[in-house]
């Protein structure tokens, strides 16, 4: 098989408000998020509530949060989070614009890895016709030097 990646690595990370922050303690460890308000997601393709995932050294933790919010997309659970009802777990890209604006805070950082990102797959051998080719360049993912 060829794997060809489409976007870099994902880190999913927890975010409240600081208004949420002033009356809730910040969680130091993944079990603490039961002690808190969370915006959690039912994923479409899975049917069940979404276990946020973390690890730190090597131990995988899942935490079957809780909360007053339900959504199956990931921007309500931003704007909801954004508006102050809990805590969200998300992609770090869709809120690293309101933790640089201060809006969001990140908590339990050192728990929240990166994923490998979205990649292509297909057979090494395929003949590819050449939309495909074009297609494949045109998607594929190039790191950014700095």
């Amino acid at each position: 098989m060829t794997s060809v990646p489409l976007t870099p690595d994902i880190r999913f990370v927890v975010v409240g408000t600081k208004s949420y922050f002033r009356k809730n303690a910040k969680p130091k460890v993944p079990h603490d998020l039961l002690k808190h308000q969370c915006i959690t997601m039912r994923l479409p393709t899975h049917g069940g509530i979404y276990a946020w995932e973390f690890e730190k050294n090597g131990r995988d933790v899942k935490v079957r949060v809780d909360g007053p919010l339900i959504f199956n997309s990931i921007f309500p659970v931003r704007d909801a989070c954004l508006d102050g009802l809990g805590l969200a777990h998300m992609p770090e890209m869709v809120a690293e614009k309101y933790i640089a604006d201060g809006r969001l805070v990140k908590v339990l950082q050192d728990w929240c890895p990166y994923w490998t990102g979205y990649h292509l797959c297909f057979p090494h051998h395929h003949q590819n016709t050449m939309p495909f080719s074009l297609f494949v360049e045109a998607m594929r993912y190039e790191p950014v030097e700095s």
